[in-house]
């Protein structure tokens, strides 16, 4: 069974001050390279007058994908830093982007990472950071006398509906854990008298209850 992994629920920002230059730091969510691309776009025209907009960003279940950008800064005093917090910290599928306001004083390489460094783990010492784990998409097709005894227990192990549609018969899907679903499928079948169909659907990554 894979182990959870941490993701970013909620982003964050931070701001430092090092001689005079602002260091604004921003973690996001993301799901994909062109969406990191487009945050660190939309970033830039924000804040289309400030000196550089550094960012570092790492994808997938391992971490497959790992990269970072200095964007002018000395190499290796912003993005590799801020990828290493990102790294260090254990999160998946996550952005940092740091923008500096030149102050008009230069801080040497040291203070630069000092600098990133600082703004990028402020930022991620204010996000919501939680585990998710290996689940399964799971739609249950039932008649109405059954659907109040799925609803009570799916509440029982926190799970939250995720769609539900209503016709000749309800179609209701939840994101369940390994760890659960066995018992749940078991317990929907033993209450509603088999007359459920239930479809286990593909694997996910779901955020956990516990």
């Amino acid at each position: 069974m894979p182990e959870p992994i941490k993701m970013i629920f909620q982003g964050a920002d931070a701001e430092i001050v090092e001689k005079k230059s602002r260091f604004i730091g921003q973690i996001f969510p993301i799901h994909s390279e062109e969406e990191a691309q487009r945050i660190v776009n939309e970033i830039r025209k924000k804040h289309y007058d400030a000196r550089h907009h550094c960012f570092a960003y790492v994808l997938g279940e391992k971490n497959e994908i790992e990269r970072c950008s200095d964007d002018g800064e000395p190499s290796g005093t912003a993005g590799r830093p801020m990828l290493d917090l990102l790294v260090g910290a254990g999160v998946h599928d996550a952005l940092a982007v740091v923008t500096r306001y030149f102050g008009g004083v230069l801080l040497g390489t040291g203070g630069l990472v000092r600098a990133y460094s600082a703004a990028t783990k402020e930022a991620l010492q204010k996000c919501d950071i939680r585990e998710k784990e290996a689940g399964y998409r799971t739609t249950i097709l039932a008649d109405y006398v059954d659907f109040g005894k799925i609803q009570y227990l799916a509440a029982n192990l926190g799970l939250s509906e995720e769609n539900v549609e209503y016709g000749e018969k309800v179609s209701v899907t939840y994101g369940i854990s390994e760890q659960q679903i066995d018992a749940f499928e078991k317990e929907v079948i033993n209450k509603t008298g088999g007359k459920c169909k239930i479809d286990r659907g593909n694997k996910i990554w779901i955020y956990s209850n516990t």
